[in-house]
């Protein structure tokens, strides 16, 4: 049977060559992008001066840096840790929960099929997408510029950060929902508050729920991030260990960290699969 199968790939590659043969400009083609893209990556090896000499430096003394790490141990910060962690939660859950709120309203606002002025959307969505070219370490550093130093500036950044973000994606999925709820409300004499309250928020809410909790996630992990630049949390206690050269504590944040990202990851999952 083997046999025969084979035949009849040779028999049928004789009489359809077109289909394993590729025509040649084609092939040329595909070659020269290949080598385009190799040329475009050695040139920004060589602008960055990634030269194969300061790789094996840079890997000698990452492995230094991983023999100072071991043990990782709290030393006599176990609290503080600990606090600056639950501090770097509380900033991840109330940004992300502000910027919910009020994204909530501008994701109704930026869907065609809620306000279908053409102008008023075209400007609502060129403004999401003005915004959210703004990376959320950048908010930090305005933000704690202008509030000073500590998790408010932490909240806000990660809050003005996501508005947009959601706000766009709030609206694509409103712009998105079945129509027959919607008409059914219609037909039933509602308004358009009672369209929107039971024909479209029903359907979209669990969406909005899963980009909810997976932003949170992300906070986390940002939160820690923009602790270092003096919005306080976890990151304003893993850089000082780092500044001052004590690397089991280091070590010890950094797994706390990967700890707690992996439960909130986790139950995340979990409350998604639930309601979607």
């Amino acid at each position: 049977m083997n046999a025969t199968l084979t035949a009849d790939i040779a028999r049928f590659r004789r009489t359809n060559p077109q289909i394993f043969t590729r025509p040649l400009h084609e092939r040329l083609r595909t070659w020269g992008l290949w080598l385009a893209f190799l040329a475009i990556l050695a040139f920004g090896l060589w602008w960055i001066d990634a030269s194969p000499m300061r790789i094996v430096n840079g890997l000698n003394k990452l492995g230094l840096l991983v023999t100072l790490m071991i043990p990782p141990w709290p030393g006599d910060g176990l609290w503080d840790y600990t606090y600056a962690m639950f501090e770097t939660l509380a900033m991840a859950f109330l940004g992300t929960l502000i910027a919910f709120v009020v994204a909530l309203p501008l994701g109704f606002l930026g869907a065609k099929n809620i306000a279908p002025n053409w102008l008023f959307h075209f400007g609502l969505r060129r403004f999401f997408d003005a915004f959210r070219g703004i990376d959320g370490l950048v908010w930090a550093l305005i933000f704690v510029s202008a509030v000073g130093l500590g998790p408010f500036a932490g909240v806000l950044a990660i809050a003005v950060g996501d508005v947009m973000v959601f706000g766009k994606l709030f609206a694509e999925a409103i712009e998105n929902v079945d129509n027959k709820p919607v008409d059914g409300v219609r037909a039933s004499g509602g308004d358009n508050i009672h369209v929107v309250r039971l024909g479209v928020f029903p359907q979209v809410f669990p969406v909005m729920m899963s980009h909810v909790l997976y932003f949170f996630e992300s906070n986390v992990r940002s939160a820690t991030i923009l602790g270092i630049v003096g919005a306080g949390g976890i990151g304003l206690q893993l850089s000082d260990r780092i500044r001052i050269n004590n690397w089991q504590e280091a070590a010890f944040i950094i797994l706390m960290i990967l700890v707690t990202v992996a439960i909130i990851d986790a139950i995340s999952r979990r409350i998604r699969a639930r309601l979607i």
